[in-house]
């Protein structure tokens, strides 16, 4: 049995605390070749997940505490919807269908979420990270694309 425990949350949000990328995960599956993933993404403010797609898989994204917005973008990197999730007003997850580009920012610390897509892992190719977005190498003009987003 693995439990999810406000102990195992404290945890791994100490370790996104301490990470340089501002986020961390926990793998619930025992190998990245496993079928089906199954992880806690511990998610910091500041943290840059850049806008990319999964053109073979869904994802689905449960808030277990803390508050997110959700981007979803189209081909040229317009947004199309935003969703702030957030169990506090009610909005606890979300499932991202294949192929749709989109991206997170954690809007509070001890932000975590529950994720499940399918495996196994595999790098996202460069055509499915957005071209229109930084790279997550620029964290200047990273920092400036996310402050930009949040206000859309």
């Amino acid at each position: 049995m693995k439990l999810i425990s406000e102990e195992l949350l404290d945890g791994v949000t100490h370790e996104a605390q301490e990470s340089p990328r501002l986020r961390m995960n926990y793998n619930f599956h025992e190998s990245l070749d496993a079928p089906i993933h199954r992880l806690l993404n511990a998610l910091e403010p500041g943290t840059y997940l850049p806008p990319h797609r999964h053109r073979d898989k869904e994802e689905t994204y449960v808030v277990l505490r803390g508050s997110l917005l959700a981007f979803f973008y189209d081909d040229l990197g317009n947004v199309t919807e935003k969703v702030n999730l957030s169990p506090s007003a009610g909005v606890y997850g979300l499932e991202i269908p294949s192929g749709t580009w989109h991206s997170i920012i954690a809007l509070e610390s001890g932000t975590v979420i529950f994720e499940i897509k399918s495996g196994p892992y595999r790098p996202l190719p460069l055509e499915d990270i957005a071209p229109w977005a930084p790279a997550p190498s620029d964290l200047e003009s990273a920092a400036v694309y996310m402050k930009r987003m949040l206000e859309v």
